[in-house]
């Protein structure tokens, strides 16, 4: 199927400045759509950084968004097709890997994410409810599983992986930032092979050590390199985590496979991935229209899994140079190593140790490999041989019969030889 996209009516909202998140919300079926998200983190704290407390949200608060039927995906979403991942599901579909969701939570009554909640930890100590319905969108591009049998175009891309519910925010923005740090400490403690945060936030000294810890406990952490608005475009800043050394950053780029002129350059950039006209899993239903780095960095941490599920004995660093070195090609600024290739990054023959720019990819031979046969036998050419050589070995015993026999006629005059008979009885000795 061509296109992306859902059929009118379908909710689909404009793009966010991503201070702290990418993408803008859903809004439930009959509702009115909400505006874009202003997000208004604060400054990194000064000195003490003590936390700062976040009023709970009521139960009146959380006004759960509901999502489009699966009727309305009327095509398959370009995303899938581009990528094409189920090229790599003969060999991994992410089973045995754990990947933490660091956002606003996840629907765990939605039909595709069922089950896979093998954890959740609530930073916040509001409701474990996915008030908001991004981190419901970011786990479904990661984990939803496979219904097209059941007329379900949307798949994730590591369907098999479990997955950790590891909330730090109520809605597009926190004052605190102290939350996001403690909700990636969590994950990376309980289990987590790969965490996604698709989040921008302020670099502090918490953040900075809850990925130390990540690390510490080999976790592969990728992260939204962030969102410009037009009128920041020239001002804006490095985001983190996507900027510490050691962390995946993700761009976002469009169906043309062009950067989007959203996504933030001053990041530190080290692949690229779907990140416009985005459709993934919201509420109990389905949202079309999303744009944003938040939904580029999912496509990637399903590509670490997938790795991760293959390769169990690669280290979170060679985990991420396997993804670098296997990418397409950079395409521009902002670019990295170019858009992720899920095939080639669990299928490709490179080295565990091999370093980005520093190894040449063996590509898995794809067409058959042709086997040398012997060249068709010449019968006229062989017939000849043949007679030629029988001939020259007649003419051989000619000359070697007539050698022996006439000197034997010469003497004898040319008559017959006899034969003298042995007395009967008498020895022949």
């Amino acid at each position: 199927m061509r296109g992306a996209g859902l059929v009118a009516g379908a909710t689909c909202l404009a793009l966010t400045s991503a201070l702290v998140f990418a993408p803008a919300a859903s809004a439930a079926p009959g509702d009115r759509p909400r505006a874009a998200p202003s997000p208004t983190a604060k400054p990194e704290p000064k000195k003490t950084e003590k936390p700062q407390k976040q009023q709970p949200s009521s139960g009146a608060q959380c006004n759960k968004p509901g999502g489009q039927p699966a009727s309305a995906i009327t095509q398959e979403p370009w995303a899938q097709r581009r990528l094409d991942f189920e090229q790599a599901w003969p060999i991994t579909r992410g089973a045995g890997v754990t990947v933490a969701v660091v956002d606003s939570g996840i629907e765990t009554a939605h039909p595709q994410l069922k089950g896979k909640i093998a954890g959740s930890f609530d930073a916040t100590h509001t409701t474990p409810t996915d008030c908001y319905g991004h981190g419901t969108e970011v786990a479904g591009i990661i984990a939803a599983s496979d219904q097209r049998r059941r007329n379900v175009p949307f798949v994730g891309v590591a369907p098999q992986v479990k997955l950790l519910d590891a909330k730090f925010t109520t809605g597009e923005s926190t004052d605190d930032n102290t939350l996001l740090p403690k909700a990636i400490e969590w994950a990376a403690e309980h289990g987590a092979d790969v965490i996604n945060v698709s989040a921008r936030a302020p670099d502090t000294t918490l953040l900075r050590q809850a990925v130390q810890v990540a690390k510490k406990h080999d976790v592969l952490i990728v992260a939204a390199a962030g969102n410009v608005d037009k009128d920041q475009r020239g001002k804006e800043s490095a985001g983190y985590p996507a900027n510490y050394p050691g962390v995946l950053s993700v761009a976002a780029v469009d169906e043309n496979g062009t950067i989007s002129d959203f996504s933030n350059h001053k990041t530190r950039i080290d692949v690229s991935a779907p990140g416009q006209d985005i459709i993934s899993t919201v509420g109990t239903g389905y949202i079309g229209g999303q744009q944003g780095t938040s939904f580029s960095a999912p496509y990637a941490a399903g590509v670490a899994a997938l790795v991760r599920s293959r390769y169990p004995d690669l280290n979170y660093q060679q985990v991420i140079n396997r993804i670098l070195i296997t990418a397409e090609g950079g395409n521009g600024q902002g670019s990295g190593y170019g858009m992720i290739s899920p095939l080639q990054a669990v299928s490709a023959i490179v080295e565990p140790n091999a370093k980005p720019g520093e190894t040449s990819v063996s590509r898995p031979l794809s067409n058959p490999v042709p086997i040398a046969q012997a060249e068709p036998v010449d019968h006229r050419t062989r017939n000849i041989g043949l007679a030629v050589a029988g001939g020259a070995l007649g003419l051989t015993l000619v000359v070697a019969f007539g050698g022996a026999v006439i000197p034997l006629g010469r003497r004898r005059g040319w008559k017959p030889g006899r034969v003298t008979a042995l007395p009967t009885g008498e020895d022949r000795d």
